[in-house]
């Protein structure tokens, strides 16, 4: 006999009620008085819809310090789920001068980690992950993205956001300009932001050494010239911020949907070779709209320019065993991954990296 909603025992409703999209339950919870009331409480509903959906890849409970609403959490994460995955840097004016061209975000134990994939340049097709990007949630709500400009001289991330501000790394915002294109610029007003938070929240006691920051905050900026010492000050402090360093360039990233083979496309995805010399090469092969198979050095997509593929072939047939001594040679001097039993990004991505 079928049972009601209602006689199902909570836990049972809000795993079949995780299902749902935000839309969906806040039309469910017009429904009556009681999923009213239950679709309320955010430690219960929001929390197991952040669970059924995120809670093997990443530990939801340590998000924002486990202090922010999972509705909150939902919300970030479901727009940070778009960054998962390979992507592509573009428009480089010139490739000696930039950051490796090839990124990949995973997800991490509070946060998503973004990081720049470069061969070893050892003669093996050995690649590195070098982190460079971490984005995450504060206490307070508040996106926190911090860029480390130093990746060739840092041995990881800390994985504490709290860490991070302390640190020297650079806060930066991750703009998603339409599907698949993202921009990570500089945020200069992020510390400034931080000096105005105590005042938002309206703290009245035990805060007198932040009241002072911000007063003194307020100070430096409503200087002008006509204060005493006003201009000076500003000299030195726009010398002291340019000898710290040069204003960071913003970047942008293709992602690169196409990064793995399917049963219909087996050549397809993000291959590594050598071709050319004996640096280690990464390559993206797809197929055109003729059927034919183009594949391009993902430094080259990268760049402002035009530039001309590896190969492009309207013949795409595979070479079939028994081959021959030479092929033989370098079948078995090669890494290959698992054959393909169906939509297998995991071993792909193994593969890879």
């Amino acid at each position: 006999m079928a049972l009601a909603l209602s006689d199902i025992p909570e836990d049972l409703q809000l795993r079949i009620l995780s299902f749902l999209s935000p839309t969906e339950i806040c039309s469910f919870a017009c429904t009556s008085k009681r999923f009213a009331s239950l679709c309320r409480e955010d430690r219960k509903i929001w929390h197991v819809m952040c669970d059924r959906r995120w809670g093997k890849k990443t530990q939801i409970q340590k998000w924002g310090n486990g202090r922010i609403a999972y509705k909150l959490l939902y919300r970030t994460l479901k727009r940070l789920e778009n960054l998962i995955g390979f992507w592509r840097l573009c428009g480089r004016a010139n490739p000696a001068d930039s950051s490796p061209p090839l990124v990949f975000f995973e997800w991490g134990s509070s946060f998503v980690l973004g990081s720049r994939v470069l061969a070893t340049n050892d003669d093996t097709y050995r690649v590195r992950k070098t982190p460079f990007l971490v984005l995450g949630i504060s206490p307070e709500g508040r996106t926190e993205n911090f860029l480390d400009l130093d990746v060739n001289h840092r041995s990881g991330v800390p994985v504490d956001l709290s860490e991070l501000e302390r640190s020297s790394l650079v806060p930066v915002d991750v703009n998603f300009m339409g599907n698949g294109h993202i921009m990570v610029e500089e945020n200069p007003c992020f510390f400034r932001d931080e000096l105005k938070s105590p005042v938002c929240k309206g703290s009245s006691s035990g805060d007198d050494e932040e009241s002072e920051d911000v007063v003194s905050e307020m100070y430096t900026q409503l200087a002008n010239r006509t204060s005493p010492g006003g201009d000076k000050r500003r000299k030195r402090k726009k010398e002291k911020e340019r000898q710290a360093r040069i204003k960071w360039e913003p970047e942008h990233f293709i992602k690169v949907s196409d990064f793995s083979p399917t049963l219909a496309k087996p050549l397809q995805g993000l291959w590594k070779g050598f071709c050319e010399g004996r640096n280690l090469e990464l390559y993206l092969v797809k197929y055109d709209e003729v059927g034919g198979v183009i594949c391009k050095k993902v430094e080259d997509l990268s760049l402002s320019r035009q530039t001309s593929p590896v190969f492009w072939t309207p013949n795409h047939a595979f070479i079939r065993s028994p081959f021959s001594v030479e092929e033989e040679l370098i079948l078995d001097s090669r890494i290959h991954i698992t054959p393909l039993r169906g939509e297998v990004h995991e071993q792909v991505i193994s593969g890879m990296l």
